[in-house]
């Protein structure tokens, strides 16, 4: 197999050595956060000239290493570990959430968490610290709040298209299908049969996500409804819908009643874990969000067509939610935009019409507005793609991405159209 490379990570992690913060890996569990940290950082180190000793690694989840999930023992052995003043030492902490906060032994009613030990070890001036974790809740509110800008978060995902291409061994004309059906899980290009893939995917959901999920957040849910909304929100990828719907489904389908906030409990959970991710719609003109209804996306296309055995591979949801997944990779905030336009009706009447794009797309100063097509090879079905983007009156950039084989072209009114895998594998206007 092909090496994969993570330089899209590895260069942040780069970027942000020894500047006195703690470097936050997080993502999807077997997205590659280990393998960044520990094996591709770790050589980009000794490749610098840093010894052996003055890196030390520890891998959370291991059970040799069960004693230091305690911060007072972790914190401990660590400082123990860092002898000479004199030295750089780069600490490496993989799944640091399996650290479980304690009573403090000096002071009542306190406790001692990851992040007082993260906090005390990053003011060392000899320290460097690293470290991975796989629930986004629990990082991301120990960041705005304990840490307080003193720490930089490396969101991690899958493996994009352009990375699995490279890494995609001899052939590459099946890489395209192969990514489509079953996604860019790392492991997952290592395998080579169907029904290894599939059983690893399907594992992942049984074993990790779903059993994870259950204990990380003590919900009552049964296994079977936990993959029921589960099933629901694969078939509904890239459609709108919110908790009332979905909790209508089980009604009408499963005869079971679920109230409204335990489904949207559920889904928070399954966002926190990172295995699905929400686009909310914003209307464009009016320059406002509109909070429901949204739209989920899996955070990895091949856990979700696993989800539902390989059924309902509708190409043009399975191209929006691999959109959507690179857009977020490249590290733009991601939004449905709505357009609105009053027009008179077939009776005259006055009428207030909703158009979508799929995708507004921010990053600092910059803006792009992305319809995802399967064809635009009909007149009509070109106008009927871009009678959105037609009505949006700023200067910002219009891509349309199709599954046609095409050339990059640009019409007359300045929208772009170009491949899916040319987008995927190339910084169109240095996206």
């Amino acid at each position: 197999m092909n090496v994969i490379h993570r330089d899209r990570y590895l260069n942040q992690l780069i970027n942000l050595r020894h500047n006195g913060q703690v470097k936050i890996i997080t993502g999807i569990r077997r997205c590659g956060k280990s393998f960044l940290l520990n094996k591709i950082f770790y050589k980009y180190l000794i490749e610098q000239g840093i010894s052996e000793n003055q890196i030390i690694k520890i891998d959370l989840d291991d059970s040799i290493n069960a004693r230091y999930r305690n911060p007072i023992e972790l914190d401990t052995y660590l400082r123990s570990l860092i002898k000479n003043e004199s030295t750089q030492y780069y600490i490496l902490l993989d799944e640091i959430q399996k650290v479980k906060s304690v009573p403090n032994p000096y002071l009542k009613e306190d406790k001692i968490g990851f992040v007082d030990i993260l906090n005390g070890l990053k003011n060392l001036p000899n320290v460097d610290v690293y470290v991975t974790g796989s629930n986004s809740k629990m990082l991301s509110t120990d960041i705005a709040t304990d840490f307080r800008g003193r720490g930089d978060l490396i969101p991690m995902f899958p493996l994009t298209y352009d990375e699995f291409y490279a890494a995609y061994p001899e052939d590459k004309s099946k890489a395209w299908r192969e990514f489509f059906t079953y996604g860019g899980m790392p492991k997952v290009i290592s395998l080579s049969s169907h029904e290894d893939k599939a059983k690893y995917l399907s594992d992942l959901f049984s074993l990790i996500y779903i059993r994870g999920i259950i204990d990380r957040y003590s919900l009552k849910a049964d296994v079977a409804t936990l993959n029921d909304l589960l099933n629901v929100i694969s078939s509904a990828v890239g459609s709108l819908t919110n908790p009332t719907r979905i909790a209508d489904t089980f009604q009408s389908v499963k005869k079971l009643k679920i109230k409204n906030e335990t489904i949207s409990r559920y889904l928070d959970c399954f966002v926190e874990a990172f295995l699905l991710n929400t686009a909310l719609r914003f209307n464009i003109k009016g320059r406002s969000y509109v909070e429901t209804p949204l739209k989920y996306y899996f955070t990895d296309i091949g856990l979700r067509n696993a989800k539902i055995n390989f059924r309902q591979m509708e190409e043009n949801h399975i191209m929006e939610n691999i959109l959507f997944n690179e857009l977020k990779a490249r590290g733009f905030s991601v939004d449905v935009g709505i357009v609105e336009y009053n027009h008179k009706n077939a009776e005259g009447k006055n009428v207030c019409t909703q158009l979508e794009v799929d995708f507004v797309v921010n990053k600092g100063v910059s803006r792009y507005y992305i319809q995802s097509a399967l064809t635009v090879d009909e007149e009509s079905k070109r106008f009927q793609e871009i009678n959105s983007l037609n009505r949006i009156d700023d200067s910002f950039t219009k891509i349309v991405v199709v599954k046609d084989e095409i050339l990059p072209w640009t019409d007359d009114r300045g929208i772009q159209y170009i491949n899916i895998q040319d987008f995927l594998l190339t910084r169109i206007n240095s996206m």
